[in-house]
């Protein structure tokens, strides 16, 4: 594309938006950066950050910007990295998306977090919420609400003045940090656009059935680990017309007592395309309820992650859901907890299921230990168990195909065993949301983690340069990964 955009200007006005629109920057800055400015990461970054402010055209192109990983796992960011990366937002007016950086928010004024509220057309951001030293303080001395002072509430409101175009949020409670009931609806209804929202791991005092039954109209919702919403409040969140919009449901260990709750979910919800549900204890029929097949159904649901630890009466309701036709337009079944293959018997036979990579993993030489009736939700383990399902089935007669010539047998042709049902149009699925990962799920380390950016196996090492007469010191260059994004799409 650089070479088409020194052809003429006319090709430079087309290809320009297309350069600028997506910049990556992938891994450590190579020695001779660090070298000439003297830093030990972030010369790259001011490098475009001077680049877009002497070129103020080329900032307007750019809608996405992925920054390197400028800390380690577990560390704080420090101030000067968060200033660098929040200039070089503020030099990009129509900025959308700032993904691979995700610093903690700790009720305190930081730049980065200042210049992302001033991007008009930001479409998504990601709160990871930690702890902060006042509300700690006050914590000890009183009980919730009141723990966040009133400056705290209405600095993190009017960050979300500006953002009219935001349709992806993300808010994770890192360490029990605090976010109070009132802040969560006031923030969301100041969020016109808001389509898809993630909400992970804060105490019953900041979110629960009261605050749910709240939340404006949706196209996709995930609730993981918070202990205020109930089997009840659920219930009643899918009677709101403002659930009647909802494609894509995920409820992320919630335990949900009764198999009822999900029934109703399922039945109010008309627009649900997906449904994940992950949990460790099975729903149950309530003592004293009358059970009619399909216990649970939907018309219109193409999609099921069905995720129960603990054996129970979940598995077999919901297989014998798909038998009875509760789920007409089902198409794929994921069910890394697959007891007995309950389920992977109502889906269509597979001849293999373990995948070619999986003779290569750790994770699959050790789950030689483990026999068909362990527990656990490794995908190396499920496909595993899953196969050795199939190869028993196919060991097994199935049924005799007998030839016979005026009574007379000529040939019996043995017809061997399959594991599914012949005319399902639903597929058993365990493959992970994140390509390489061994749980089915994406979660928030994923996202905070991103993608390895050191040490690459497959990434550029510049040897199609190796040739040049200058020798090593023309192509020579710091070796980086091939860079996967996470989309966060895939937590719906």
């Amino acid at each position: 594309m650089y070479s088409l955009a020194l052809v003429d200007r006319a090709w430079d006005r087309a290809v320009r938006p297309r350069l600028y629109g997506r910049i990556h920057i992938i891994g450590n800055d190579g020695p001779a950066h660090t070298k000439k400015f003297k830093m030990k990461s972030g010369a790259r970054l001011k490098l475009l950050r001077r680049t877009l402010r002497e070129r103020r055209a080329l900032a307007q192109h750019v809608r996405e910007i992925k920054v390197p990983r400028l800390q380690l796992d577990g560390k704080a960011v420090d101030t000067k990295t968060l200033d660098l990366v929040a200039s070089l937002v503020m030099a990009c007016p129509n900025l959308e998306r700032l993904i691979g950086f995700y610093p903690v928010y700790g009720h305190d004024f930081d730049r980065l977090t200042h210049a992302l509220s001033t991007r008009p057309n930001l479409k998504e951001h990601v709160w990871i919420v930690g702890e902060n030293a006042s509300i700690t303080e006050r914590s000890l001395k009183q009980l919730p609400p009141g723990l966040m002072d009133a400056e705290q509430g209405d600095s993190f409101l009017h960050f979300h003045d500006r953002w009219r175009s935001l349709s992806t949020l993300f808010l994770y409670s890192q360490k029990q940090a605090v976010l109070e009931r009132d802040l969560f609806l006031q923030m969301l209804h100041r969020l016109p656009a808001l389509r898809h929202l993630c909400i992970s791991s804060f105490d019953v005092d900041d979110f629960d059935d009261v605050t749910l039954q709240s939340l404006p109209p949706l196209q996709s919702l995930r609730l993981q680990d918070l202990e205020g919403v109930t089997f009840w409040g659920l219930s009643e969140y899918s009677r709101n017309n403002s659930a009647k919009s909802i494609r894509h449901l995920s409820l992320v260990n919630l335990d949900i007592t009764y198999i009822s709750a999900i029934s109703n979910i399922l039945l109010h919800l008309a627009s649900l395309q997906r449904f994940t549900l992950v949990q460790e204890s099975s729903p149950e029929v309530a003592v004293g309820d009358l059970v009619f097949q399909p216990v649970i159904a939907s018309q219109q649901l193409q999609y099921i992650h069905w995720d129960i630890l603990l054996p129970g009466s979940a598995n077999e309701n919901l297989a014998s859901s798909i038998r009875a036709g509760g789920f007409p337009s089902l198409r794929t079944l994921r069910a890394p907890s697959d007891h007995d293959g309950q389920l992977q018997m109502v889906c269509r036979p597979r001849a293999q299921i373990v995948l070619p990579s999986d003779k290569y993993s750790k994770a699959y030489r050790a789950s030689d230990e483990v026999g068909t009736g362990g527990l656990g939700r490794t995908l190396f383990t499920s496909r595993k168990l899953a196969q050795q399902r199939i190869e028993s089935a196919r060991n097994s007669v199935k049924f005799k195909v007998i030839v016979e010539d005026e009574g007379v047998v000529q040939e019996v042709f043995d017809i061997q065993g399959f594991m599914g049902t012949i005319g399902s149009r639903i597929a058993y699925n365990l493959e992970s949301d994140v390509p390489g990962n061994d749980n089915a799920l994406i979660d928030f380390p994923d996202l905070i983690r991103g993608s390895k950016e050191v040490s690459p196996r497959d990434g550029c090492t510049g040897m199609w340069n190796a040739s040049h007469h200058a020798g090593k010191k023309w192509w020579n260059h710091t070796e980086r990964y091939r860079y996967h994004p996470v989309d966060l799409h895939r937590f719906f």
